[in-house]
Order: structure tokens, then C-alpha cells, then sequence
């Protein structure tokens, strides 16, 4: 049998160029198709590793259930042997689909129930996401989170207010008509000038009407060049603030006299438009007046977010933080759409969104926060992005028909 080794040996040497090349080649082919599969399949990848977190995160916090598993040796006089295996885990399904991740778990009423139950917790800084949505189903417990949330902003030119909606990302709507009232917190450099400018801008291009109240006399003062029923005086703010809620009282009273009225049915059913009442810097002008006249205003905010929504009157109220002591009584809770832009502290968050089990991780990305749509869910907001060099005086001219210095645009 010596004929053996040297056969082998002299196969081995036929064959040692071919494996040559295939040992050198084939990490170079296997890296090259794995580089294809990552850039040209990435949400696929990316499902893969978010499978493979998910399934970490159970193994990682013991979210399974252990049985004995009794074996017998090789030797059965030294009796059984008690081992532990896993019996059950958590039944967790996953799907993505367009940037949004969806997760539902089954509610079994065991030990592991309160940590599904709070999964956001997890799920959003170990996947880079942010909760839309949480509901509860028969059995069942759904979230929705949205992944990378600045992949979801959209341009001032994608802003559009329809049936009773504006739509400010691609998943995040103020549905003005079922959920009503907007309130912005934001400091200096948040981006919360823009946002407004940009809610106006929308607007305008409806059938609203639109009153602006800027007691700060800044940007949105401007606006009067090229719109009606702009106020930067305080005797004037007060007098428009009386004249919105009397205009309101009396669509009320109107709706109810229309030959077709129908109870339950909102403005929009009787082809009424919407008034909207922006009011920048809210805390401080409340703060300029003093308390004596403090009180009456903050009546008339209560009595407009109380009544405003059958007859289609909303307010949109701004300010660097909106104090409890001027949003009394639960108003500041009547603000469905609740927006905190920029960097603020935990309890400027608390303020705008009450006390939430949320993680707040502050951006350095001008127009950048979070936002509650009025589900009492919070997740990542971005405004509208803004080009360089856009002029909101001049667009906002076109639709009103004015121009910058006050003359006629048509």
C-alpha cells in the first residue's frame, strides 16, 4: 500500500494551485457578495439584525420560562440526572415595512407581561427608533415604532391641510378636527418661529381665517404687511382674543338655526371654514399684563378650548414653556397636539407632556423634538424643512393677495 500516500501526494501537488486560488479568491468573492447584499438589500439586513437584537433581548433579561429535564446516564444504578431547559418564550412577532417597525406580543398574564408591556423602553435606543403607536388587542398588545424618524421628514412643500388634517411628516398628522388645539414649547433657537411661520403658510392656502397674535412684535409681526388681522399691541391681542371667542359663540348659536343642522356634526359637515388664533410667546405676554388682566385672557383661552372644535375654532398657542400657572384648571391638557422643540430641561418636558415614562435624548438638529398627536403616545418630531433664502412674506403674499409693502397683489 505504499503506492497510497504517493498518490495522494501527487494529487495534492495537481491540486495545489487550484486551491490556491480558491483559498485567496473566495473571502474576496464572499466579502464582495456580502458588501452587494448589504447596499442593495439594506432593509433586509437591516430586518436580520433587528430580528437577532430582539431575540438577544429576551435571552439577555430571562424572558423565558425553565423545566426540569430529567435524563438517565450511562449508568442507570447512579439514578437521573435533574438538568434545567428552556420550555417557552414570549411569543413576539416582527414586521417592517416603508421605515416603520411593527412588533405585537402576546399578553399570557404571566411574570413577563409588565416588561412586554413597557417594551418602548427598549425597543427605541436599542433600534434607533421611536414609538407611533400602542394598542391593546384581545390578547394581544401592538406597537408601531418608526425607524431613523429623519428619514420620515418632509419639505414646506409637502405640508397640506385637508379634511380636517395637516400633515407634518410622513406619518405624523394634526387632526385638527377630532383632535383640536396645538400647543409649541420651544426655546431660542429651537426652530419654533419657523414652525409657526410654516403652520401659517399652510394655512393661508385654505378657506381660513387666520389671527396672529405676537406680543414681542418680532417675526410673526411682520406678517401684518401681507395679511389682515396681525396684532402686536396689547389692547389689540385683547380685543382680538374677545372678538374670536364672540365670533365663536355666535357660529355656535347660528349652527343650531340651520335649516339642516344635525346633532353631533362639526362646522366642516355644514361647509363652514376654520378660524385659527396664533398666539406667540403666550407666557410672556401673559406675564407683561400682570395679573389683574391675566385672569380675563386666561378665561377666554379655557372657554375656546372648551367650546372651540363643534364650530371649528382652534388655538395654537407658543411659548418658551408653557407654566401651569397660566394654563390652569387642566388647559394645558385640553392641547391634543403638544410639540416641545429644541433642548429642554425634564421638567420643561414634563410641562408640555405631564409626567411620562420617556427617554428624552436631545439633537443638536435646529427643528428637531417631540410631539404627542393626542394618543398620549410621544415620539420624535421634525418640522417641516425650510430651503435657505425662502421668503414667507412673499409666498404667504401670493395667496392672500398682498404684497410686502401693503398694496394690492392681484
Amino acid at each position: 500500500m505504499w503506492f497510497l500516500p504517493v498518490f495522494l501526494l501527487a494529487l495534492l501537488a495537481y491540486c495545489a494551485p487550484a486551491l490556491l486560488v480558491y483559498a485567496v479568491a473566495a473571502p474576496i468573492v464572499y466579502a464582495g457578495l456580502g458588501a452587494i447584499y448589504v447596499k442593495r438589500l439594506p432593509h433586509h439586513y437591516k430586518q436580520l439584525e433587528h430580528r437577532q437584537a430582539i431575540a438577544r433581548m429576551i435571552l439577555d433579561n430571562n424572558w423565558y420560562d425553565m423545566a426540569d429535564s430529567k435524563s438517565e446516564g450511562w449508568f442507570k444504578d447512579l439514578g437521573q440526572s435533574n438538568k434545567k431547559r428552556i420550555a417557552s418564550f414570549p411569543k413576539v412577532w416582527y414586521r417592517m415595512q416603508h421605515g416603520v417597525i411593527y412588533l405585537t406580543v402576546k399578553i399570557t398574564m404571566d411574570k413577563h407581561q409588565k416588561q412586554l408591556a413597557d417594551l418602548e423602553s427598549k425597543i427605541e435606543p436599542g433600534l434607533f427608533c421611536e414609538t407611533i403607536s400602542k394598542d391593546y388587542h384581545e390578547g394581544y398588545l401592538a406597537y408601531s415604532f418608526i425607524y431613523n424618524a429623519e428619514l420620515a421628514r418632509i419639505g414646506i412643500g409637502d405640508v397640506a391641510v385637508k379634511d380636517g388634517s395637516m400633515k407634518l411628516m410622513h406619518h405624523i398628522f394634526w387632526r385638527f378636527d377630532s383632535l383640536p388645539h396645538m400647543l409649541i414649547a420651544g426655546g431660542t433657537g429651537g426652530g419654533k418661529t419657523y414652525f409657526l411661520l410654516t403652520l401659517i403658510n399652510a394655512l393661508v392656502k385654505t378657506n381660513a381665517a387666520v389671527y396672529i397674535l405676537d406680543p414681542k412684535h418680532a417675526d410673526l409681526a411682520d406678517l401684518a404687511a401681507v395679511m389682515p388681522n396681525v396684532y402686536s399691541q396689547k389692547e389689540e391681542m385683547i380685543d382680538c382674543l374677545n372678538q374670536f371667542y364672540d365670533d365663536m359663540m355666535d357660529r355656535n348659536a347660528a349652527m343650531k338655526e340651520l335649516p339642516h343642522y344635525k346633532t353631533g356634526q362639526n362646522y366642516a359637515y355644514y361647509g363652514l371654514p376654520a378660524n385659527f388664533l396664533i398666539f406667540d410667546e403666550y407666557v410672556a405676554f401673559m406675564e407683561m399684563v400682570g395679573h389683574k388682566e391675566s385672569g380675563p385672557v386666561m378665561d377666554q383661552i379655557k372657554k375656546i378650548i372648551m367650546l372651540g372644535r363643534q364650530s371649528g375654532f382652534f388655538l395654537i398657542l407658543a411659548c418658551q414653556r408653557p407654566d401651569a400657572k397660566y394654563l390652569q384648571d387642566g388647559a394645558r391638557d385640553q392641547f391634543n397636539f403638544r410639540v416641545a422643540l429644541g433642548r429642554l430641561s425634564e421638567q420643561g418636558y414634563h410641562m408640555v407632556f405631564g409626567e411620562v415614562k420617556k427617554e428624552f435624548f436631545p439633537k443638536t438638529i435646529k427643528g428637531r423634538g417631540y410631539v404627542d398627536v393626542g394618543e398620549n403616545v410621544i415620539t420624535e418630531f421634525y418640522t417641516p424643512l425650510v430651503p435657505p433664502g425662502y421668503d414667507f412674506l412673499e409666498e404667504i403674499g401670493r395667496y392672500t393677495g398682498l404684497q410686502k409693502d401693503g398694496g394690492d397683489g392681484r
